[in-house]
């Protein structure tokens, strides 16, 4: 059997991807579970001190997209269609808790509370052009489709 030149960078450019939907679905995850654990600090009370409208059915709304899709990312299940709801929401954070403070808070003050917010968009644009990888959950059922339909 010969081994394929390509395969070491093959193996690499999969962890790689996998690590990205690590870094992604595990800050969505625990967002969204701390959205219910914390509900005055990050769930309905932020959603209403940030003018979020219906931030009864908003915050917890917002929770269960964000376990559920950080759950998906995490797990290589559905990567590119779980982060369009993800993207979505970060987007809205992005304008409802940084963009309407830029005044307030200054330029530098506001690239410095958006790190986070703006690695997460860029994670999932990555995502959502790349897809899961090669260690998912949607390769796996890639190939068994495929193995289906020959």
């Amino acid at each position: 059997m010969t081994r394929s030149p390509d395969a070491p960078w093959t193996n690499r450019v999969a962890k790689a991807i996998l690590l990205i939907r690590i870094l992604v679905g595990w800050v969505f995850l625990s967002e969204g579970i701390q959205k219910f654990l914390f509900p005055d600090a990050l769930g309905v009370g932020r959603f209403v001190k940030i003018g979020i409208p219906w931030p009864q059915v908003m915050g917890p709304f917002v929770g269960v997209v964000e376990i559920v899709c950080g759950s998906l990312l995490l797990i290589g299940l559905l990567t590119r269609l779980a982060a369009i709801p993800l993207l979505i929401d970060i987007c809205v954070a992005l304008y409802s808790t940084k963009v309407v403070t830029l005044a307030k808070n200054g330029f530098w003050g506001t690239l410095h509370e958006a790190r986070t917010d703006v690695s997460m968009v860029l994670g999932l644009i990555f995502l959502r052009l790349v897809g899961a990888g090669a260690l998912s959950f949607d390769a796996k059922l890639s190939v068994k489709r495929g193995q289906k339909n020959e």
